[in-house]
């Protein structure tokens, strides 16, 4: 296995590649996310036997550069922006091929985009707008985000299978707009299987900020294992 920091379109990214990988899962991530990437991919390692390829890149603007459309704030003054198309094109356009160039891996390789928080909801959001991911994992994404109930009741996602989770204290918010993750998690969930995509809500202890990496690490294996028939 290795492990190292590249730099690919001006921004930095940490990359965990075992041997021969088939899978390649993507993950954009704060600074703090960065600090937990090694335990991460360990989880992740802990959890499936399949090789695979883990690449977190840096979001800097996470408001911005995340978020799928405007909308006011929600906590604190900062409003959310409408950066998700250019951070998507980002992926597809830049980072994917520079991994498998970089990483000398098979042009289909199965990607899998993942993400914790609002980078969760931006996972799911790609899972509905591209062709480019084979599964997508959304670790305690933000679906009380104005507007996401609505898009996944109108439109399909384009993805194989999808990945949810959140804590159980997550709807006992005192934000009244943030404690609706509960209810709209189990609609999202509830529309993936009224539309035959292979899904799985999983619900683990704590609240918001409560192990993100193990979290996020779920989410991958999960998809790793549903995507090679081992889930069942």
């Amino acid at each position: 296995m290795s492990e190292e920091m590249i730099s690919v379109g001006r921004r930095q990214c940490r990359v965990y590649a075992d041997p021969s990988p088939e899978y390649l899962l993507i993950k954009p991530a704060d600074d703090y996310e960065l600090e937990l990437f090694p335990a991460e991919a360990g989880h992740i390692r802990a959890l499936t036997d399949k090789p695979f390829i883990l690449a977190s890149f840096e979001v800097k603007d996470w408001n911005n550069e995340l978020s799928p459309w405007d909308a006011p704030a929600v906590f604190g003054s900062e409003p959310f922006g409408n950066g998700a198309g250019k951070t998507l094109q980002y992926i597809e356009e830049k980072l994917i091929p520079e991994l498998i160039k970089r990483y000398a891996l098979v042009e289909d390789i199965p990607v899998i985009l993942g993400g914790y928080s609002l980078a969760g909801l931006f996972a799911l959001w790609a899972g509905y707008s591209s062709k480019r991911f084979s599964a997508t994992a959304g670790a305690s994404p933000s679906v009380w985000f104005p507007g996401w109930t609505e898009l996944a009741e109108e439109r399909s996602p384009a993805v194989r299978c999808i990945y949810l989770s959140l804590g159980k204290k997550e709807e006992k918010a005192r934000n009244r707009i943030m404690a609706t993750v509960g209810d709209n998690i189990r609609r999202l969930y509830d529309i993936l299987l009224s539309k035959n995509i292979p899904s799985k809500l999983e619900w683990n202890e704590g609240n918001h900020f409560t192990e993100p990496e193990l979290r996020t690490a779920k989410g991958f294996a999960w998809c790793i294992g549903e995507l090679s028939g081992n889930n069942g």
